[in-house]
């Protein structure tokens, strides 16, 4: 899907005090137009209530720092057309790097959010991140090379998503569980030392949950993201707004217990949802029972095939995963979740067994117009979202105002 993006002004721009009207400093008038609430000079001088020479001044300096192009191409109503505003997409790169627990996916977007090219590896997240990171490296370059033969492109941020708690204030993996060698990993440091230029780094299911909401399902304000694969996780999207709670561990519903469960977990407990619904659980079912299953892929194999075992084993992990998904549409009442991961390939046999669950234990009112869908986005939404994360974070006002403050004509 290469459908353009612009960053909601909710989460661009930051709230300004009840007696300032938006748009107030370059960054804001940016917002203002990358959102296309105004789009000339004179619907964001009456937008803002700002001179008109004050608002030359500020869209000036954006299409001379190339935030920002011109064009006729705006209707006329009598006389002179008006020249429209726009964001500029050409010559900006954004990276976003999904790093899965087998896999390794980069890709670069325009600033605006549409996928340019993407690459995926397999990859050992277990091999420690020196190898996995320098393949990251080694990938971007190349794709940024392949590109600037067809375009010019100046990378302006990544984003990087990973499969383990993250610390968001500093990027760096907190204890990850299958993620060994990684604790407080500087990974922002390690990209912005080789390409100058700002990383943000979050948990996948985070970047992913990001991708569904902005791109897919904008309508949704109030969104559960719910990955399962090897493991299970879930990000949360409130009011707009990414939820990371107070350390950035909000959403690890994998070690939330099912029941009177006991499949031993590799956290420690027993019972966790993971370890009775997660591909890596339901894989070593499969093998007890004789089928050739190293993991969700070939789960994903064994029900397209027909295997009425995997069928079996996937509907009721669904079932589980519904449990506890009933508990968190009570307490946080979504308007609509998205099951993505490894598993959602088959996802007519996974969320039949979701949406049973859910609608048999939720109030009634909290499912009244909840909608329980598969992805939309599909194996790219890592890259996408954490794009999305870097974009959002570049586009930001306070990061554009920074930009500019170097020149003398922004202030």
């Amino acid at each position: 899907m290469n459908t353009p993006f612009s960053p909601p002004l909710s989460t661009a721009v930051s709230s300004p005090a009840p007696s300032s009207p938006p748009g107030q400093t370059p960054g804001e008038v940016l917002a203002l137009i990358s959102s296309g609430i105004a789009v000339t000079r004179a619907e964001i001088a009456r937008r803002t209530g700002l001179a008109r020479s004050t608002v030359s001044h500020r869209v000036d300096a954006l299409i001379a720092h190339g935030f920002v192009d011109e064009d006729t191409d705006a209707p006329s109503t009598g006389g002179r057309p008006p020249r429209r505003l726009s964001l500029r997409t050409h010559g900006h790169a954004i990276a976003g790097v999904d790093i899965g627990a087998s896999h390794c996916r980069v890709g670069l977007l325009d600033i605006s959010g549409t996928l340019l090219v993407a690459r995926e590896d397999p990859l050992t997240i277990a091999d420690g991140p020196e190898a996995i990171l320098g393949h990251v490296e080694r990938t971007l370059h190349t794709l940024l090379e392949a590109a600037d033969g067809t375009r010019s492109l100046t990378l302006r941020a990544i984003g990087v998503g990973v499969p383990g708690p993250v610390e968001f204030s500093t990027g760096r993996p907190v204890d990850p569980p299958i993620m060994p060698g990684w604790h407080h990993y500087p990974i922002p440091e390690f990209f912005e030392e080789r390409f100058g230029v700002r990383a943000l780094v979050d948990n996948d299911v985070n970047v992913m949950a990001l991708a569904e909401q902005r791109r897919a399902f904008s309508d949704a304000l109030h969104l559960l993201y719910l990955k399962v694969g090897t493991g299970i996780g879930c990000g949360i999207v409130a009011d707009g707004r990414i939820h990371r709670g107070a350390q950035g561990s909000a959403g690890d519903i994998g070690h939330i217990r099912v029941g009177e469960r006991e499949e031993p977990c590799r956290c420690g407990n027993s019972g966790c949802l993971e370890a009775i619904a997660g591909g890596a659980a339901l894989a070593d079912r499969l093998r007890e029972l004789g089928l050739e299953a190293a993991g969700s892929l070939d789960i994903v194999r064994l029900v397209r095939e027909g295997n009425r075992e995997a069928v079996r084993a996937v509907r009721e992990a669904g079932r589980a995963v519904g449990e506890v998904l009933s508990g968190l549409v009570n307490f946080f009442n979504p308007e609509t979740v998205v099951v993505g991961g490894a598993l959602a390939a088959v996802h007519d046999q996974l969320l039949a067994g979701v949406r049973e669950a859910v609608y048999r234990r939720s109030n009634p009112l909290a499912t009244h117009v909840l909608r329980i869908e598969p992805s939309r986005i599909g194996e790219n939404a890592g890259a996408i979202g954490a794009g999305i994360l870097a974009i959002e974070h570049a586009l930001s006002p306070a990061q554009v105002d920074r930009a500019l403050a170097t020149d003398a004509t922004a202030v």
